[in-house]
């Protein structure tokens, strides 16, 4: 009987925290075999990795993917700078759009996709300012005592 396959998904949680997200692209990845054993294992992190467009190509930078701990002395840098596959247009939408003040291109999620192949979500996003994340942060504990009261108020009326 064949294995069912483990849902990964690696989530960049302070993106959404520090950018608006304006327009999101799902692109591939160049990997080595080494990488992709590594992501199937859970092993990276998205949380410092940032885009770059050099010469009509998009690159991730600093994105960790640890060492596959069954590789040789053939394993991959952790950090290494990896191409990531996107159609022409799609590239120079990112290119325009990112040569404006206050556009950047950050990497979301890593995840595999239903084919087997590794798969990152960027997003064109701009920065928000303090007062943005200070009314994520209310909304967010307004929700928690809201969970929280409605909680208690279940546990009195059952008893």
């Amino acid at each position: 009987m064949a294995k069912k396959p483990v849902k990964i998904e690696i989530i960049n949680r302070k993106a959404s925290f520090e950018y608006f997200f304006v327009q999101e692209y799902d692109a591939g990845i160049m990997l080595t075999g080494t990488e992709i054993k590594s992501i199937r294992a859970g092993n990276a992190n998205l949380s410092d990795a940032w885009c770059l467009l050099e010469l009509g190509e998009l690159w991730v930078k600093s994105m960790f993917i640890a060492e596959y701990s069954h590789g040789t002395d053939n394993n991959h840098e952790t950090r290494r700078t990896r191409k990531l596959l996107l159609r022409k247009p799609e590239i120079r939408k990112l290119e325009k759009k990112s040569k404006e003040k206050g556009f950047a291109i950050i990497p979301i999620k890593l995840y595999i996709s239903d084919r087997g192949f590794a798969k990152l979500r960027i997003a064109l996003a701009t920065g928000k300012k303090t007062f943005d994340k200070r009314e994520v942060m209310k909304e967010r504990d307004n929700k928690r005592e809201m969970d929280r009261v409605k909680k208690i108020v279940k546990t009195r009326e059952s008893k």
